[in-house]
């Protein structure tokens, strides 16, 4: 893992044009054809697939167990709702600590491992709490889910927003979504993504200049963990439950799959782009075929292959290639 994503000063007019076409899908998604609860779906996963790049291409930190925390938010968004108080932004924060917490407990085990021993221990650790999630029916219901998840209203002390249209819980998650993206787009930008970048290139060198390279690993994961939560919350509000299938290793490899075709190795957005292509391909080539999972997986191959960068780094190819400028042709000097 050797790249490093790319964020040039100019980000912020992506940003906002990122922003402003997730808040036209409104206008033409049903007339495509496609049903609208599809956005919701993307937006939560775009924030779940963010939130993991931060430890995958910034700081080449192989998670392979991270639906664990993705799971892990939804419960706990659940239990919250039901034990603590129904209040929404309580439910959220409960999901995000929840997260951090046991992430933060699988990173002291693994944050002094490298390679396919860090990436084997990840998938250990998912996979027992993806067990504990099964088998702890009293408070996860096992098998079943937490049911009965509500979308809790937005209260904003003299006024509230109900979110139980779709199209309204689009607008709220998108929201949520546009912060995340601030709070990950300045961290990458500040001191502390600058060192996990050079940890990603190689971690002895930084280690050797005095960085603590264990605390960054930690943090780290804590950080992308915690986002892992708060994407696990909305998908349960969205769902009106939580289920345990999301934290399992098939669901965590989804999520590095739309990463890494994405492009989330030389890019801020190729999670985000891999996401759309994923649900896209689902719902799309879904529908013409039982087997779109294989053409999926095939064309991942090819992009693994031939372009390691995704589909982020054929777009940047395409930049530059239209950048270059063309050659100037000398001026006749008219002395002849």
């Amino acid at each position: 893992m050797n790249a490093n994503p790319e964020l040039p000063h100019n980000e912020l007019p992506k940003i906002l044009l990122v922003l402003a076409a997730f808040a036209t899908v409104p206008l033409w998604i049903t007339a495509v054809g496609l049903y609208p609860y599809l956005p919701v779906e993307i937006v939560i996963w775009c924030i779940f697939a963010m939130g993991y790049n931060l430890a995958l291409g910034y700081t080449g930190l192989p998670s392979f167990g991270h639906g664990a925390f993705l799971g892990i938010g939804g419960y706990a968004f659940g239990l919250a709702q039901f034990n603590l108080h129904p209040n929404l932004w309580l439910c959220l924060a409960a999901a995000i600590v929840a997260g951090m917490v046991a992430g933060a407990l699988v990173a002291v085990f693994i944050s002094h491992r490298r390679g396919i021993y860090y990436a084997l221990l990840t998938i250990a650790f998912g996979e027992v709490y993806f067990f504990i999630a099964t088998k702890w029916h009293d408070v996860t219901g096992g098998e079943d889910g937490l049911l009965n998840i509500r979308r809790l209203p937005a209260e904003f002390g003299f006024f509230s927003v109900r979110l139980d249209d779709n199209w309204t819980l689009f607008y709220f998650v998108l929201a949520l979504f546009a912060i995340v993206i601030a709070g990950l787009w300045r961290l990458t930008r500040s001191r502390f993504g600058t060192v996990i970048q050079a940890i990603n290139q190689n971690d002895r060198r930084a280690a050797a200049i005095g960085y603590n390279v264990w605390v960054y690993k930690f943090l780290v994961f804590a950080l992308s963990s915690g986002v892992a939560g708060l994407a696990g919350a909305l998908l349960a509000m969205a769902q009106q439950g939580a289920y345990v299938q999301v934290m399992s290793l098939q669901w965590s490899g989804i999520v590095v799959l739309m990463t890494l075709i994405g492009g989330g190795l030389v890019s801020f957005w190729g999670p985000v782009l891999g996401t759309i292509v994923f649900f896209l391909a689902r719902d799309v080539l879904g529908a013409a075929t039982e087997t779109w999972l294989l053409w999926y997986g095939l064309s991942f191959m090819l992009i693994i292959m031939f372009k390691p960068e995704g589909i982020a780094g054929i777009l940047q190819d395409l930049g530059r290639r239209m950048e270059r400028p063309r050659p100037v042709q000398a001026r006749s000097s008219g002395l002849q």
